[in-house]
Parts: C-alpha cells; structure tokens; sequence
C-alpha cells in the first residue's frame, strides 16, 4: 500500500504543482487560452487562491509523510483535493462547461484513491 500511495500521491501532486503554479504566476492574458473564466468569471485574486489551493494540497501529499511530521495531513489534503474538484465540476456546469467534466471526475476518483491509501498507510 505504500508504494501505491507514493505512486498515485505522487502524480497527483505533480498535476496540481503545475496546475496551482501556471494559476499563481501567469498573468491573465496567459491563462486566458488555457480557463476562458480566469480573470472574467472570476476574478484574478480568485484565480491565484485556487492555485494557492492546489500547491498547498499538493505539498500537503508529500510533506507530512515524507518527514513523518503530522503525517494524516494527508489525508485532509487528498480530501481537500477532491473537494477541489467537485466544486470545480460545480461550476463547470454552472457555465455550461460540459466538455471540461471528465477531468473533474478523474482528478476526483484520483484524489479519493488518494485518501483511501493515505489512510491505510
């Protein structure tokens, strides 16, 4: 269960350090073609506390258990993340955005696969 947990942890982590960062560093110019709502729908403090969000979840995988301080902060952070997602699929389809779901599920069932392993860890 461990190595399950570092595998599947981990790639999540790296999604959502490259997701959380391109939100906290990119202008909204930049991320414009990538999330048409970044910048309109909601507005750019918004944006870079969702990626603030995602980088903290992501740390929150690896951090704790790595150095074995507060190692259950795992688990809030997978929880954190599916959470994440089902208000992301919220939205989503409050703007019609159909076609974007399929990542929000995935991401979903990724991050609670997450909290299960941490759990068991």
């Amino acid at each position: 269960m461990v190595v399950a947990y570092w595998i599947v942890a981990g790639l999540l982590a790296v999604f959502y350090l490259y997701s959380g960062g391109i939100k906290v560093v990119r202008s909204q110019e930049q991320l414009q073609p990538m999330m048409a709502w970044a910048g309109t729908a909601i507005p750019m403090a918004g944006v870079r506390a969702i990626g603030v969000v995602e980088v903290a979840g992501a740390l929150g995988l690896i951090l704790p258990p790595l150095t074995g301080i507060a190692p259950s902060l795992a688990v809030w952070a997978a929880g954190g993340l599916a959470l994440v997602q089902v208000l992301a699929a919220l939205f989503h389809l409050s703007r019609g955005e159909r076609g974007d779901l399929w990542l929000n599920a995935v991401l979903a069932v990724v991050a609670l696969a997450t909290l299960v392993l941490a759990t068991r860890r």
